[in-house]
């Protein structure tokens, strides 16, 4: 009960400095669902939804090894695109922990690098940054560390296909679901985990 309790407390300090609870959820790779019974009910003893906390800080403090991982992501792109026989022109990134790793893809893959941001609410339209490369016309693969509901997932597909961008695949640290695609567009992952029920 101890690491309920941690998240319990973590959870309630990240939404007293204002953090909401999608914003919490990605903060500590958990579902929305899951953050919820935190804040609500975890001090009550009822049982939680099934959840799995994806932790991946000691590979994240160093570059070196965040390096790794990428490197592994972009064989697995490689990989798929050669099965779809297609190509990608552009690795989005979504803020915060998808940077890092897309940023060292694209240069794995000599392709362009563009940078989203979604909305915290989830339910709003993201935010492409201009800083980086237009996904107009391009082929694009998405880059995130860890898929739990989807929901980020999703937006960001809808915002891609509504700049007219084509994502033709999206690659994730961790996937959290029995998933291999997330509407319409292949899904892989470094590694699945999921409660089986």
């Amino acid at each position: 009960m101890k690491s309920i309790d941690s998240l319990i407390k973590k959870a309630k300090e990240l939404k007293d400095g204002g953090m909401s609870e999608a914003e919490i959820g990605n903060e500590l790779h958990l579902s929305t669902e899951t953050i919820n019974w935190l804040l609500i009910h975890g001090a009550t003893g009822e049982h939680p939804p099934a959840d799995v906390k994806i932790g991946w800080r000691s590979i994240g403090i160093y570059g070196e090894r965040i390096g790794y991982l990428a490197d592994l992501m972009s064989t697995i792109i490689m990989e798929e695109m050669e099965k779809q026989n297609t190509d990608v022109d552009t690795v989005v990134g979504i803020a915060i922990n998808g940077i890092p790793l897309a940023t060292i893809i694209s240069e794995d893959l000599e392709i362009e690098l563009a940078i989203y941001r979604p909305h915290p609410d989830r339910a709003g339209r993201g935010a492409f940054s201009s800083n980086y490369a237009d996904v107009e016309g391009k082929k694009v693969v998405v880059v995130d560390d860890v898929l739990s509901s989807g929901t980020t997932m999703r937006r960001t597909i809808t915002d891609l296909e509504e700049k007219g961008a084509v994502p033709v695949l999206a690659m994730v640290l961790a996937n959290k679901t029995a998933n291999d695609e997330i509407d319409g567009v292949p899904l892989r992952a470094l590694l699945r985990a999921r409660t089986l029920v």
